[in-house]
C-alpha cells in the first residue's frame, strides 16, 4: 500500500501527520521519525526557505514524497530534517544526539550534493550544445560518484520536487525559470538514471509549468477535457489485455496511465503536431519475466490492434543511445 501524504501539511496536527506517515513502519522506525519530528518542530519555528516556503512545510512534504517511494525510516527522518542546516549552526550535533548518527550523515550528504549542484551555474550556457551537454553529464557523474549512499540523491530529488511544487504556485518568474533549468539540467536526468520515474515525470511537468506556463496550461486544459474518456479507454485496454494474457498462459503485470504533460509537449514540438493528431497521449505497460514473453505479448497486442506505420520501435533489438532496452 502506498502512503499518500500530499495534504496541506501546515494545517495538519503533528501527531496526525506522524500517524499517517509512519503507519507502515516498525516501532523502532516510528520512534526515529517521531524524534525527527520533535527536533523539526523546535528548529523550524517561524523559519522559511529562501523561496518563502516554511521549513516545516517543506520538510514534511519531502518526507511524504519519500514515503510514497517506500523509503526506510532513516531516509524519511533525514528528509524531514533536510532544512536543519538552515535553522541551527550546531545542527549536526543536535541530529546526532537527539535523532541518530545515520540521519545526521544523510543530511550532511544532502548538504554536499547542494554544493555540487551549485556548480551547475558554471556550465557555459553560451557554448555549443554538445559541449554544454558534456559538461552537464560530467556534473551528474560527479554528483553520483561523491555520494556514498544513494538515499542522499533520493532525498535531494524529493527536495527539488517539493521546491518546484512550491515555486509553481508561489515563486516569482525569475526563481521559477532558474529552478526549471536546474530541474531539466540536473534533477530530472538523475531521476531518470536512477529509474525513479514517479519523480522524473513530476519534475519535468513542474519544470515546464514554471518555464512555459502558457504552453503547460494549454496542454493541461486540452487533456482535462477528455480525461474521463482516456481513463475509461485505458481501463478497457488493461482488462482486455489481462484476459488475453491469462488465456495465453503468460504471467504479466499490466498497468496504464495518461502520458505526462512534458512528454506530450516534447513529442508535439519534435513532430510539429497538434494534440488532436498525437496518438499516444495514454500508455499501457506490460511487465513480463523474460524477452521471450515480451515478444509473445507483442504478438498478442498486434493481433488485437493494428500497428501504426512508422510508430513502432524495438528497443530490445535496437537499444536507445543511452542503452535503454
Amino acid at each position: 500500500m502506498t502512503v499518500q501524504v500530499r495534504e496541506a501539511v501546515s494545517e495538519t496536527d503533528p501527531r496526525q501527520w506522524l500517524s499517517a506517515i509512519g503507519q507502515r513502519f516498525a516501532p523502532a522506525d516510528q520512534a526515529l521519525i517521531g524524534r525527527a519530528l520533535e527536533v523539526a518542530l523546535e528548529l523550524y519555528v517561524d523559519r522559511v526557505r529562501p523561496d518563502g516556503e516554511p521549513l516545516l512545510t517543506h520538510g514534511r512534504a519531502v518526507a511524504g514524497l519519500l514515503a510514497e517511494l517506500r523509503m526506510d525510516g532513516e531516509t524519511l527522518a533525514a528528509g524531514l530534517l533536510s532544512g536543519a542546516p538552515r535553522a541551527a549552526p550546531d545542527w549536526e550535533k543536535i541530529l546526532r544526539e537527539r535523532v541518530s548518527p545515520a540521519v545526521a550523515a544523510l543530511v550532511d550528504g544532502v548538504v554536499r550534493t547542494a554544493q555540487i549542484q551549485g556548480l551547475r551555474g558554471r556550465v557555459d550556457g553560451g557554448g555549443r550544445p554538445a559541449e554544454r551537454a558534456a559538461q552537464l553529464e560530467s556534473l551528474r557523474k560527479m554528483l553520483l560518484a561523491m555520494v556514498q549512499d544513494v538515499r542522499v540523491v533520493l532525498i535531494a530529488l524529493a527536495e527539488q520536487t517539493q521546491r518546484m511544487r512550491w515555486l509553481a504556485g508561489h515563486g516569482d518568474p525569475a526563481a521559477r525559470e532558474s529552478a526549471a533549468r536546474d530541474t531539466f539540467d540536473l534533477y530530472a536526468p538523475l531521476a531518470n538514471r536512477l529509474g525513479v520515474w514517479q519523480l522524473k515525470w513530476e519534475l519535468e511537468d513542474l519544470a515546464l509549468r514554471c518555464s512555459a506556463p502558457d504552453i503547460y496550461k494549454s496542454i493541461a486544459r486540452q487533456l482535462d477535457e477528455k480525461r474521463s474518456d482516456r481513463e475509461a479507454f485505458i481501463a478497457r485496454v488493461i482488462e482486455q489485455l489481462r484476459a488475453e494474457l491469462v488465456q495465453a498462459g503468460i504471467e504479466a503485470e499490466v498497468t496504464g496511465r495518461p502520458k505526462h504533460i512534458y512528454s506530450i509537449y516534447r513529442k508535439l514540438a519534435r513532430k510539429d503536431l497538434a494534440l488532436k493528431d498525437l496518438f499516444d497521449v495514454r500508455g499501457v505497460r506490460v511487465l513480463v519475466n523474460d524477452v521471450k514473453d515480451c515478444y509473445a505479448v507483442l504478438g498478442l497486442v498486434h493481433a488485437i490492434w493494428t500497428p501504426l506505420p512508422r510508430e513502432f520501435d524495438d528497443y530490445i533489438a535496437k537499444p536507445k543511445p543511452n542503452n535503454y532496452r
